[in-house]
């Protein structure tokens, strides 16, 4: 070989040298870019601290993120968490209780009734009303009496009626079908994919809390109740228009070092497992209470750093202990009744009622007519003072 070949050969050899260490550069940088999302993940899973279900931080940090504009969950496919499954407490426990913390982790469903449109400008005060797909009868009373949306010295008031799935599984698709024919004609139903049942309040409260922290950067005060009280919205207006009320005003018929009821028979029983404290944080019957627009977004990432709890009012007390706000108890909320005794007949006294803000356990042929004797030219000897 002579030297012009040699020449040759070491040229092909070189540049092949070259590719090769330019093939082996790029493989080891895809392979880093793509490698590193994981293993930093991998990293911050095991860093992350271990949870307490009891537990209450003692200086939460909540920041108002950024709000992502629109509902941003599309899909429900959500498994079983099995890790305790196998552990004797869990095995111990009912079965409702053992569904419900299989499924604790599913925080968000997809909407399939969405109203965004309603939290559009300035609002004063947003109605909102749980219920379910069966009682369009109560939610047909509201919206004629204290649900109608209307304009008040120039403040907007407006009216939402929260739903889940209809529970009824034999005739769930023509439940659906009315409560979309109804939502066609008032356009004032925010609904939810995940079934309506006892457990899944909770899910009612924090789907609208992150609803509201979506939709509704300029509403003022929110009013949360059920769809069998009586509300006087004239008494909501005069009293937030008498005295000053800062960003985490929530006032209702609060309870005060309520204990957990160990009696399995009752429909609010709760499992030492599930709950070991002596005494549940403040909190408002769900009846009926209102807060501060304010509040209400700040509950929403308070709600994210929770386990979600079956009973929904202890819930939300859990979050504003949460926060650091404690609920203020008025005297115009009565989530009981007016009196405890269902047969006295001061639960039937319109006069009492005109001085009340809420009061709870009205079928809706009873609101219709306290309504209408509210509104009429009541003549009361004197201001009732409040019970």
């Amino acid at each position: 070989m002579n030297n012009r070949d040699r020449w040759r050969v070491y040229k092909r050899v070189c540049a092949m040298f070259l590719l090769a260490v330019v093939a082996v550069t790029v493989v080891q940088r895809s392979s880093i870019n793509m490698g590193a999302p994981f293993e930093l993940e991998r990293q911050a899973r095991m860093q992350k601290p271990q949870t307490n279900a009891w537990a209450t931080p003692e200086e939460p940090k909540f920041t108002d993120n950024i709000s992502p504009g629109s509902w941003d969950i599309t899909s429900s496919n959500c498994s079983a968490n099995l890790n305790f499954s196998s552990q004797a407490w869990f095995q111990g426990l009912e079965e409702n209780f053992r569904q419900f913390l299989l499924y604790r982790h599913c925080r968000f469903f997809p909407m399939i009734l969405n109203h965004q449109e309603k939290c559009t400008g300035e609002i004063y005060l947003l109605m909102v009303i749980k219920s379910v797909a069966t009682q369009h009868d109560r939610r047909e009373v509201i919206r004629k009496t204290w649900g109608k949306e209307q304009v008040i010295n120039g403040k907007r008031i407006k009216t939402l009626f929260l739903l889940g799935k209809p529970s009824n599984e034999a005739e769930r698709a023509n439940h659906q079908k009315l409560v979309e024919y109804e939502d066609y004609i008032y356009g004032d139903i925010l609904q939810w994919d995940f079934l309506d049942s006892f457990f899944n309040l909770t899910l009612k409260e924090t789907h609208f809390l992150k609803w509201f922290h979506t939709y509704c950067p300029r509403v003022q005060y929110v009013f949360k109740g059920d769809d069998d009280v009586f509300v006087s919205v004239e008494n909501i207006f005069e009293f937030l228009q008498d005295s000053s009320h800062d960003k985490n005003l929530f006032i209702g018929d609060v309870i005060f070092k309520a204990k957990p009821i160990r009696k399995k028979e009752n429909k609010y029983y709760i499992p030492q497992a599930l709950y070991n404290k002596t005494y549940y944080p403040p909190y408002a019957g769900g009846g009926g209470f209102l807060m501060h627009g304010m509040l209400a977004r700040r509950l929403h990432w308070a709600a994210e750093t929770l386990e979600l709890y079956p009973i929904d009012d202890v819930f939300l007390g859990m979050c504003l202990e949460a926060l650091q706000v404690t609920p203020v108890k008025h005297n115009a909320f009565k989530t009981f009744g007016l009196v405890k005794n269902k047969n006295s007949k001061m639960n039937r006294e319109p006069c009492f009622f005109k001085n009340m803000i809420v009061v709870h356990k009205l079928l809706p042929s009873d609101l219709m007519h306290m309504w209408y004797l509210v509104n009429s030219d009541l003549n009361c000897s004197k201001k009732v003072e409040l019970l």
